[in-house]
């Protein structure tokens, strides 16, 4: 094992898909029919704003990654142009995210395996997939990108094949079910566009935005990424385009196809679409796809989370030992650390497999929305250090400046106080203020240990 420089494996089909792939996983898979529940209709309304949102995290982050590539990208970012604090909060609070969302993936992808194969206890499926990523994660870069671009083309090709299938029976008014007739009328008729109110609109937020997390993985590929300055801001201005694709456009036709009010009470949203056209092996299809975008999310997932836990060794914030890579270009002990955290997923799904999934998603949601406001907050600082001729000089400039960042800022401690609101959710504001204060003690303590050790 030797220390050196991560490599460029990435090319450009692998970055793209990659970030196509990142807003398709279990948030829109299996967490669509909660927000669906919660807002009706008017949840397109949610993914429009959140998705704008998210869009701007992702033009400020493509701002910095173009100005200044470094390894563990926005915690770095963070580092630099806030403080080693507002650094340290940021990095560990990302590979938080990225296990609490890896703990999710495995028990859902146990969850669907279920299907096939009743009977079997979960912590078997968790503990096979968790050994294959992580045996994936020790290759080379290029082996990643090469298996997130064939997940990613199955992801993309069920989506569009659902929104094809959602024309054709709104065209052709194909008798799918004995609740009612599929229309565009299912989007106001059933209880009316916004059937919860305001407040169901609002909560649906929580949800909805667990769907996005994961996205700013494209950040951190920038180092690994040949012709990165054309690459990265091709990937990221496609976001708009995946956005309405693979959320707006396969709702709108769910909930046209189906009655919003029905969906979540009869089986998978999806499965439904599938029987809708009369597939027999609906079901099996459909699990096939929500599989492959399990794995795809505990790939990269555990990808994202090693290249962190580097670039947080690599400005001294983490234990040296995590700065090693492997010859190939591996940062192997970052792995094995996401390694062990996936045990505990093996453990809890063991113990307490029911329920598990919710409880960790709403604690991601938070560390996710943290991540995005410091993501924000680095590109307003970095923009308030650079002198007004390197301003104009940035190659990747964020638009509506300062407009636009500042209305994600805002957005972003909106949702943190949704979370705080909504009954069901609560628990994990309190759960990520006290990961804030741990990590705050944490920092301190290792600077008093870093003085004794100086002198």
């Amino acid at each position: 094992m030797v220390e050196n420089k991560l490599k460029k494996g990435l090319s450009k089909r692998h970055v793209f898909f990659i970030a196509f792939g990142s807003a398709i996983g279990t948030g829109l898979f299996y967490g669509s029919a909660a927000a669906i529940k919660l807002a009706g209709p008017s949840v397109l309304f949610a993914y429009c704003i959140a998705g704008a949102a998210v869009f701007m995290v992702m033009r400020a982050l493509g701002e910095m990654a173009l100005h200044t590539p470094a390894a563990g990208s926005f915690g770095y970012y963070a580092t630099t142009f806030i403080s080693p604090l507002a650094g340290f909060i940021t990095g560990w609070t990302y590979v938080f995210e990225m296990a609490l969302v890896c703990l999710t993936d495995i028990t859902a992808f146990a969850t669907y395996m279920d299907f096939w194969y009743v009977g079997v206890s979960p912590w078997i499926w968790t503990l096979g997939i968790t050994l294959i990523i992580t045996a994936i994660n020790l290759a080379a870069v290029k082996i990643y990108g090469e298996l997130e671009f064939w997940l990613s083309v199955v992801k993309i090709v069920a989506i569009i094949a659902m929104v094809l299938a959602g024309v054709i029976i709104l065209t052709y008014g194909l008798n799918y079910s004995h609740h009612a007739s599929a229309g565009l009328h299912n989007l106001w008729s059933n209880g009316g566009w916004m059937p919860n109110g305001w407040f169901g609109l609002i909560a649906s937020f929580s949800v909805v935005v667990f769907a996005f997390g994961g996205i700013e993985i494209i950040g951190l590929t920038a180092i690994e990424t040949k012709n990165a300055e054309k690459n990265i801001p091709k990937s990221i201005n496609a976001i708009p385009f995946r956005i309405l694709l693979f959320y707006i456009m396969t709702l709108t036709m769910l909930m046209s196809i189906y009655p919003w009010d029905k969906i979540g009470l009869e089986g998978s949203p999806f499965v439904t679409i599938f029987n809708s056209i009369g597939i027999k092996s609906a079901a099996n299809i459909f699990n096939v796809v929500v599989i492959t975008a399990a794995i795809s999310a505990i790939n990269s997932d555990m990808y994202g989370a090693s290249r962190m836990m580097y670039g947080l060794a690599q400005e001294g914030q983490t234990l040296k030992r995590l700065n090693y890579i492997s010859k190939n270009g591996t940062p192997i002990s970052a792995v094995f650390v996401m390694f062990l955290a996936l045990l505990v997923g093996v453990v809890l799904n063991y113990f307490y497999h029911e329920g598990l999934f919710f409880f960790i998603a709403a604690m991601a949601t938070f560390a996710t929305v943290l991540v995005w406001l410091m993501i924000l907050l680095s590109q307003v600082y970095m923009r308030m250090k650079l002198p007004k001729d390197q301003i104009a000089t940035l190659k990747y400039p964020v638009p509506f400046w300062p407009l636009g960042p500042i209305l994600a800022i805002l957005f972003m401690i909106f949702i943190i106080v949704v979370i705080g609101i909504v009954p069901e959710t609560r628990v994990a504001l309190w759960i990520g203020l006290i990961w804030v204060i741990f990590l705050v003690g944490c920092y301190y303590l290792s600077q008093v240990m870093n003085k004794k050790k100086a002198v």
